[in-house]
């Protein structure tokens, strides 16, 4: 099952949904998104949400850490919502995405994920 399936099974809005979906996409798949995440210093939240433990939750502030502020308005623009919006729907959204992407509790291989 791909990452997109997995998570517009689970109850994700439409506009959260595009913009989970082209962030992950820009990071060339769920193993992008995560060296983001421990590049940034948030490698413990996000492999909670591969993990089959509960999910850490994180904030808008997080959010900026770990993705560039250019690539953050880009996503956001191409969502037609502002950037702090963005933040929001990231900080809420990106961990559920990236929990029921991962069932298993690991990450799919990369030829798994689209």
């Amino acid at each position: 099952m791909s990452w997109l399936k997995a998570i517009a099974g689970g109850v994700i809005g439409a506009e959260a949904l595009s913009l989970v979906k082209e962030y992950v996409e820009k990071q060339g798949g769920l193993d992008g998104v995560v060296k983001n995440f421990e590049n940034s210093g948030l490698g413990k939240q996000v492999h909670s949400w591969i993990g089959l433990g509960p999910n850490e939750k994180i904030s808008e502030i997080d959010i900026g850490k770990a993705i560039n502020a250019d690539k953050l308005k880009e996503i956001a623009k191409n969502a037609g919502i502002d950037l702090e919006k963005a933040k929001a729907i990231l900080a809420q959204y990106l961990p559920e995405a990236i929990d029921k992407a991962t069932p298993e509790g690991k990450l799919p291989p990369p030829d798994k994920e689209a």
